[in-house]
C-alpha cells in the first residue's frame, strides 16, 4: 500500500521560477538553467512512491537535491509544481490548518543537528512535540518515557543535552519522533554527524525499531554503505533528478547508467547480495513418496543427491543416490536415510555463506523463516555474483554437485 506518492515534483529556487519550469520543459539541465537565469533547480520532475512500512532511502552527493526533496514531503519547502500525496490525500492542495494537522499526526522528522533545546531536560525535549499537540501532561510524559526506553535512554530523563554524547543526543531526537507516534518518519542525514561506530549502532537500532514498529521511513544520506545497509529501496539522485530507484541489489547489479555504475563500483558486493538473489531451483522429494521416486528424480535430473521435504515443503535434509538405492534394496523407509543439512536463510549475505559453502559437498539449501525450502546456492553462483556477473533472476536450473 502506498503511504507516500510524489508525482512530477519540481522545486526551483530564485526569482521567477516559472521561467525555470519552461526551460526544464525544453530539456535544459540544472547547470544550463543556472547559467542562463541564475535560478537553482533543487528538484526536477521527481516521481516515486513509498510503501507503508518501508525504509526508503534517498541518497546522492552534496547538492543532488535529496534534502530539498524530503522537505517537500511535508511542505517545509513549497514545491514549484507537482503533487504530493500522504495516504491518498494531496498535501500540496491543503490549506494551512489541514497541513498543520497532517504534520502533527502523521509525520515526524529527525534532523542531522539533533535540534534539542539545551535548557530542557531529555524528558522535556522528548515530549515537546506532544506538548505542541496539546496532550495532557500525564499522557505526554508516559509516551515520552516509553520512547526513551525504546532507544535505550531509560535513566537519562533528568539529564540535559550537554551531558550526553552525540550518539545519545541523536537517540533523543529519534525518541521525540517515536513519541509522537506518527506513521511516517522523515530522517534527514540523521546519523551523518556521528562517529563511525556510533553511526553503525544507530543504524542497528533503527533496524531493530523498524522490525518492531513498522514505520514508514524516508531516510536521507550521502553515504552509500548506509543506504545499502538500511534501505528496502533506494532512490539515487544527481543534479536534482532521480536517476534510479531500486532495491540495493538491483542498483548494484543492474545500474541504470554510467553515473550509477561509477557510484557503486567500490561496494563490497558480498555484504549486500543475499542468498535469495542468487538462489536457483532446488529439486526436492516429499518424504512420503518413497525411495524409488527419489532415485528417479535424481536420475532424470542427472544429480547424485536430492533434498527431502515434508508436505509443507519444510526442509528435512538430503538423500543421496546410494542411500536411496539401499532403501529400495532393504525395503526401508527413505526417512531412515535422510541426512541433516545446515540450511541458510533467504536474506543471508554472501559474506556469511563462505564458510558454509567451503565445508559442504553439495549446494546450500536456502529456506525461509518457516524453514521451507526455497532454492539452492552453489559455489559458482557466489563467484559470479562477486564478479558482478549474476543478474537478479531465480529461474535458472542448477544441478547438485
Amino acid at each position: 500500500m502506498k503511504k507516500i506518492e510524489v508525482r512530477q515534483a519540481i522545486k526551483i529556487f530564485g526569482k521567477n521560477p516559472r521561467h525555470g519550469l519552461e526551460l526544464l520543459e525544453q530539456g535544459l539541465t540544472k547547470k544550463e538553467i543556472k547559467e542562463k537565469t541564475d535560478l537553482n533547480v533543487g528538484v526536477a520532475e521527481a516521481s516515486f512512491y513509498v510503501e507503508s512500512g518501508e525504509i526508503f532511502v534517498i541518497m546522492g552527493l552534496s547538492g543532488s537535491g535529496k534534502s530539498t526533496l524530503v522537505r517537500l514531503l511535508n511542505r517545509l519547502i513549497e514545491p514549484t509544481s507537482g503533487s504530493i500525496f500522504i495516504d491518498d490525500q494531496e498535501i500540496t492542495q491543503m490549506k494551512a490548518e489541514e497541513l498543520r494537522q497532517v504534520r502533527r499526526k502523521k509525520i515526524s522528522m529527525v534532523f542531522q543537528g539533533f535540534a534539542l533545546f539545551p535548557h530542557r531536560t531529555i524528558l522535556d525535549n522528548t515530549l515537546f512535540g506532544l506538548e505542541i499537540q496539546g496532550l495532557d501532561k500525564r499522557e505526554r510524559e508516559k509516551r515520552a518515557l516509553e520512547a526513551l526506553a525504546l532507544v535505550g535512554l531509560k535513566g537519562y530523563e533528568a539529564s540535559y543535552p550537554s551531558q550526553l554524547s552525540g550518539g545519545m543526543q541523536q537517540r533523543v531526537g529519534l525518541a521525540r519522533a517515536l513519541a509522537s507516534d506518527t506513521d511516517i518518519l522523515l530522517m534527514d542525514e540523521a546519523f551523518s554527524a556521528l562517529d563511525p561506530l556510533i553511526r553503525k549502532e544507530m543504524q542497528d537500532q533503527l533496524l531493530d525499531l523498524q522490525d518492531a514498529m513498522k514505520k514508514t521511513i524516508v531516510f536521507i544520506t550521502h553515504d552509500l554503505d548506509e543506504a545499502l545497509r538500511i534501505g528496502d529501496r533506494i532512490a539515487l539522485m544527481k543534479d536534482g533528478r532521480i536517476v534510479q530507484i531500486g532495491t540495493p541489489e538491483e542498483i548494484l547489479m543492474n545500474p541504470a547508467n554510467d553515473y550509477v555504475a561509477h557510484f557503486v563500483e567500490d561496494v563490497d558486493l558480498s555484504k549486500v547480495i543475499t542468498a535469495g538473489n542468487i538462489m536457483t531451483h532446488a529439486d526436492a522429494v516429499t518424504i512420503d513418496r518413497g525411495a524409488r521416486v527419489a532415485l528417479k528424480l535424481m536420475n532424470d535430473n542427472g544429480i547424485s543427491s536430492i533434498f527431502a521435504v515434508d508436505r509443507s515443503q519444510k526442509l528435512l535434509g538430503v538423500v543421496d543416490a546410494d542411500d536411496a538405492a539401499q532403501a529400495i534394496k532393504t525395503s526401508t523407509a527413505i526417512g531412515e536415510f535422510v541426512k541433516k543439512v545446515q540450511p541458510v536463510k533467504v536474506d543471508t549475505h554472501l559474506n556469511d555463506l563462505f564458510d558454509d559453502i567451503s565445508k559442504s559437498s553439495i549446494p546450500l539449501a536456502v529456506v525461509d523463516d518457516q524453514g521451507r525450502l526455497r532454492g539452492l546456492v552453489r559455489r559458482g553462483a557466489i563467484i559470479h555474483a562477486l564478479a558482478g556477473n549474476t543478474p537478479l533472476t531465480k529461474d535458472k536450473e542448477v544441478q547438485h554437485s
